[in-house]
């Protein structure tokens, strides 16, 4: 049986666009320091047979909102973005507005993780954002560190009708196979309803050139007893991904991982759940 398959996080960048792509200056990200477009993606969808993807922010920009959302007319394969508005801004319900006016515009995420405030999550002006979220019915991706893993289900409570999406597992030290400072935190987040998870970015929490498939299954496994396969979905983060892996390997790491589950697990991993959380169209 051929389940369906989206990639609900992957990314775009290209040196030539007015954004800040400082970062990828790093002499460690040299290998994905390059262009990476619609174009490029779609020959490792069409290998894993993935009917379609995600774009998830990059910039702190609302420019890069109007870039890819052009990608999106003209690409069949990419099904909408992940995009950013200011939450901290007086003018965020009215920058949601505008971004809402095209369909295609999913959800919202900010790059907590390298916020310099550990409480960023918690001010109260973000607060203010994310009930706007709330209001609209816009879901949030949550990129953090475990450190940051302690706010998820404050604002879950505080925001009973956002959803949230938990990106990369918290980000769990793999490459020592760690899981202390991070499972505890990590399943109390899994005990709300709204809050979900993406399994997506272990292969770079690992040891890039020596991981294989079984170091990331304890963590897999842990995020199944927590969220449940109906709560999970499946992303690539390609291109960052590529510093340890190919898009190829990523995929099959996590199928073999769950290759013990249901049809109707896997479905929901791989399809279902990012179908539901982001409201996407059959």
């Amino acid at each position: 049986m051929n389940l369906q398959k989206i990639d609900a996080h992957q990314h775009f960048w290209q040196r030539s666009q007015p954004f800040d792509y400082q970062w990828l200056d790093n002499p460690k990200l040299a290998q994905i320091c390059g262009n990476y477009l619609p174009q490029d993606l779609k020959p490792h969808l069409e290998n894993r047979k993935i009917d379609g993807s995600i774009f998830v922010q990059t910039q702190h920009n609302l420019l890069e909102n109007e870039w890819v959302l052009n990608f999106c007319s003209e690409y069949q394969f990419l099904l909408g973005i992940v995009g950013w508005v200011n939450l901290a801004s007086p003018e965020c319900e009215d920058q949601l507005l505008k971004a809402r006016q095209n369909p295609k515009f999913l959800g919202v995420r900010h790059v907590v993780q390298d916020e310099p405030d550990d409480n960023f999550l918690i001010r109260q002006d973000i607060l203010k954002g994310l009930s706007i979220l709330e209001k609209h019915g816009v879901p949030f991706d949550v990129l953090i560190y475990p450190k940051h893993l302690k706010h998820v289900p404050f604002i879950a409570n505080k925001f009973p009708n956002l959803k949230m999406v938990i990106n990369h597992l918290a980000k769990p030290q793999i490459a020592s196979q760690r899981m202390d400072h991070w499972d505890d935190e990590f399943i109390a987040c899994s005990k709300f309803a709204n809050v979900f998870c993406k399994l997506s970015g272990m292969v770079t929490e690992a040891d890039w050139d020596l991981w294989k498939p079984s170091d990331l299954k304890p963590y897999i496994d842990l995020a199944i007893q927590g969220f449940s396969p109906s709560r999970l979905m499946y992303g690539s983060d390609w291109p960052v991904c590529e510093l340890a892996a190919t898009y190829e390997q990523v995929f099959d790491a996590l199928a073999v991982n769950i290759h013990g589950l249901s049809v109707a697990e896997k479905s929901a991993i791989f399809a279902e759940t990012a179908k539901g959380f982001y409201a996407l169209r059959s």
